[in-house]
């Protein structure tokens, strides 16, 4: 799926998978499920190809390459263990790439007090029909909260652009606080800082906005 006007491709789901691979919640503020399920290269690699070509995407994660040069990226990816690249569904329509890492073992930690729990985050919405219509908050809500319902981080961190208004404030809405820019060189940007701690999450982002609580894991075919 690539922005165009194709059918969109479904996720299927069927009983019986490892239930620590995917991950579900129905959003009641978009009325959708969200679902998110580990990337692989056989499913993944031509889909998040077009994603990361288009033209809103292009100049904050500078993977326009060759489709070949682009698999060995993401398989680099794939088989790094501190990273786990997720393609993200609304009701089971992939729409979404996210990268949920280590920050501590990440680059990031060289530019903040990194404690050893804390976790990161990056994110793209992918066809440009998704743009616009709200759901970029709940999907980062649910990234989110899946990170600390799986884990023991009281912290999620994300560090993007400081030109992209954009991922900004949807980080902000969804309990992100800033601690200023940084020159992040291992990634050739000038990067914002942004932390968003466990208790704050817990209490103005899921009960606040009436979130339907703790999710629930699903079938997800991989």
């Amino acid at each position: 799926m690539n922005g165009t006007n194709e059918t969109p491709e479904t996720e299927e789901y069927r009983p019986g998978y490892d239930s620590d691979d995917g991950y579900r919640r129905y959003d009641p503020e978009i009325d959708r499920t969200i679902s998110l399920r580990p990337a692989t290269l056989e499913r993944d690699a031509a889909r998040l190809h077009a994603w990361l070509g288009s033209d809103h995407v292009k100049p904050y994660w500078q993977l326009d390459l060759p489709p070949t040069e682009f698999r060995e990226r993401l398989a680099e990816k794939l088989s790094d263990d501190h990273l786990t690249p997720y393609v993200g569904c609304l009701d089971h329509v992939p729409m979404s790439y996210w990268e949920c890492y280590r920050a501590a073992d990440d680059d990031v930690a060289n530019h903040y007090d990194a404690d050893p729990a804390d976790r990161g985050v990056h994110l793209l919405v992918g066809p440009e029909e998704y743009l616009g219509h709200g759901y970029a908050r709940p999907l980062l809500r649910a990234v989110v909260a899946m990170q600390f319902e799986r884990s023991n981080a009281e912290r999620v961190i994300a560090e993007p652009d400081a030109r992209n208004d954009r991922a900004i404030r949807v980080f902000e809405r969804c309990g992100f606080e800033s601690e200023g820019e940084f020159r992040f060189e291992e990634a050739g940007k000038d990067a914002v800082l942004l932390v968003c701690e466990r208790e704050r999450f817990e209490a103005e982002v899921l009960e606040g906005d009436g979130a339907d609580g703790p999710a629930r894991p699903t079938e997800v075919r991989r």
